[in-house]
């Protein structure tokens, strides 16, 4: 019998596969293999609740495939290595995986496809699996990849991205092929109280929900704070549990101004994936060198323990923080925010901001993490690199109530909007009765420091 090993990457999912279908039309019998690998560890990317959803995805694609007579092989260690042995376990002809974009994604496959060929045998990539459309498939005249987001979206939008493929009915996987054991969500500790479940059937079922209670107020209700009125699929697209193509197809079916509102945010996903692809070093280096003079030293170094605490003393900011390390997650307004606060107005290098998004978020993916980090910054693809987000404005007009506070500041729920937004203002006796902090910089500070730091004083 003829048989293909699929690796699976960010792509834990079943329906919509391109890899899969293609090794399930070559072969008799195929492998679903995922690999624990301790390189990923080792660069800090083993975040606790990251590996929880993964827990819970591998669980759930385990159980589909057995649904249709397979089941998900793991195993541990190099993926280079312990494909190939694999490989030679099931005499395995080719391999089939989804193209990364990351340095280390494409290191991979370069390693993967020169053992492989030693032998032989053949390593098969495939294009649009983790977004709808691949990165080197919309690109400038002149250029690898477009470096602003409008003229990419205008592109974009005229690129039709591929068919949708169905899940296949049956999966047969060769019996003598072992595997580790699936790691299990309760035996993985530090995780966020509210993290939510993963897997690709919690991800169709929050699609489906979503296509049909919330896309059509979406162009209006997305950047509302507490109305909470996003999908909340993006964890989902990390992981690959749902695929990108898909939603774009499902959410121009249904049509209207929500649908391309939400749209145009997937487009922007795949912006990103195209940037990192071109320029791999944008994970760690400025995409655009301002020549910042980044604050480090003693006082910066609390001020971003507040940050991260959510006491800075602006309670929006703060709200965010503690929405983040809670759920694993943060309204997209709120990252904007919080992002501002701590380049523009503490003028904190971003890269200690996007560590610790990473270290929290359950979504954290490179390549939107990174560049969204430095949108915000000013050191990437923004055409506006010296905007800054004033807190107090962002939230009397994101959290006109007060209810995203209120909720996530408690101490502060007793106070109405709009004063809940400038608690200082109070009078001393009446602010002496909330247990929260002052400010840790006064906005026209933090303005001017920025300004003389990027050099625009």
């Amino acid at each position: 019998m003829n048989v293909a090993v699929v690796l699976y990457t960010s792509d834990l999912r079943l329906h919509d596969h391109p890899p899969l279908r293609a090794a399930l039309s070559s072969s008799d019998q195929v492998v679903p293999l995922f690999v624990r690998d301790p390189a990923v560890d080792a660069a800090g990317f083993a975040a606790p609740n990251r590996l929880a959803f993964l827990a819970d995805c591998l669980a759930d694609l385990d159980a589909a495939l057995r649904e249709r007579g397979g089941r998900l092989i793991l195993r541990s260690g190099d993926t280079v290595a312990e494909v190939c042995a694999l490989v030679h376990e099931a005499d395995a002809d080719e391999v089939h995986m989804a193209a990364g974009v990351s340095g280390h994604a494409r290191s991979r496959e370069e390693r993967l496809r020169a053992a492989l060929e030693a032998e032989g045998r053949r390593l098969y990539v495939h294009d649009a699996v983790i977004t709808a459309t691949a990165p080197g498939a919309v690109v400038p005249a002149g250029s690898d990849h477009f470096a602003v987001f409008t003229p990419y979206f205008r592109r974009w939008a005229e690129w039709p991205p591929r068919p949708v493929t169905p899940a296949p009915r049956s999966v047969r996987v060769p019996e003598a092929v072992g595997s580790d054991p699936l790691p299990r969500r309760s035996a993985l500790p530090g995780t966020s109280p509210g993290l939510a479940r993963g897997g690709e059937s919690e991800a169709r079922r929050l699609l489906t929900r979503w296509l049909g209670a919330g896309l059509a107020g979406y162009e209006d209700a997305h950047d509302d704070l507490a109305g909470d009125a996003t999908s909340r699929l993006s964890p989902h697209l990390h992981f690959g549990t749902l695929s990108a193509a898909e939603a774009v197809h499902r959410a121009r079916a249904a049509g209207g101004p929500g649908a391309e509102a939400f749209v145009r945010q997937l487009c922007w996903r795949d912006f990103h994936h195209q940037v990192l692809a071109a320029r791999p070093e944008a994970a760690a280096h400025d995409y655009r060198d301002r020549h910042d003079q980044w604050r480090t030293g003693a006082a910066a170094e609390e001020e971003t323990r507040a940050w991260k605490e959510g006491r800075t003393g602006y309670p929006v900011v703060d709200a965010a923080m503690r929405q983040l390390r809670h759920e694993g997650w943060m309204h997209n307004r709120g990252r904007l925010l919080a992002a501002s606060f701590l380049t523009k107005t503490l003028y904190v290098d971003w890269r200690v901001g996007a560590r610790h998004f990473l270290d929290l978020l359950v979504d954290g993916d490179l390549a939107n993490n990174q560049l969204n980090w430095q949108w915000v910054a000013g050191t990437g693809t923004d055409t506006r690199p010296n905007r800054v987000l004033n807190p107090v404005r962002q939230g009397l007009r994101y959290d006109p109530e007060g209810r995203y506070v209120h909720r996530w500041v408690p101490e502060l729920a007793a106070l109405p909007a709009p004063q809940v937004h400038e608690p200082w203002r109070l009078p001393g006796p009446e602010r002496a009765r909330y247990d929260y902090p002052e400010r840790v910089v006064e906005l026209a500070d933090g303005l001017d420091r920025f300004r003389r730091g990027r050099g625009s004083g």
